[in-house]
């Protein structure tokens, strides 16, 4: 069986919008008969699979970059960072800021263990 442990430091927070008018609101979801704020534990996992998966592309990505073309490193995660902002504020890629943050503090993460070896 797969460990299924989503990493303390993995944004577990989405904003769920805004709801417009005078008096307070609570934005909630009605999942299996009852009301919740947040995602779900399988939610939640989706989305960290998601996100770790990008950081490995991202990682080998770079790591070609840097190969090829003998761009320094941070350079190298610069650039591919602005790429993942520019798709994620485009609405093509479904990201929150945070979990973009996740992304490339894990693509260096996984760059830095590549190096190590």
């Amino acid at each position: 069986m797969t460990d299924r442990r989503v990493p303390d430091d993995f944004p577990t927070d989405q904003d769920l919008g805004s709801v417009t008018g005078v008096q307070p609101k609570v934005l909630v979801r009605d999942v299996d008969g009852r009301y919740q704020s947040g995602l779900t534990e399988e939610q939640l996992w989706v989305r960290y699979e998601a996100c770790e998966d990008l950081a490995s592309q991202l990682s080998a990505y770079v790591s070609r970059k840097i190969a090829s073309s003998g761009m320094p490193p941070d350079v190298a995660l610069t650039r591919a960072e602005k790429g993942v902002r520019l798709k994620v504020d485009a609405g093509e890629w479904n990201f929150s800021q945070r979990e973009v943050a996740w992304v490339m503090k894990r693509t260096r993460q996984l760059l830095s263990a590549a190096t190590d070896d």
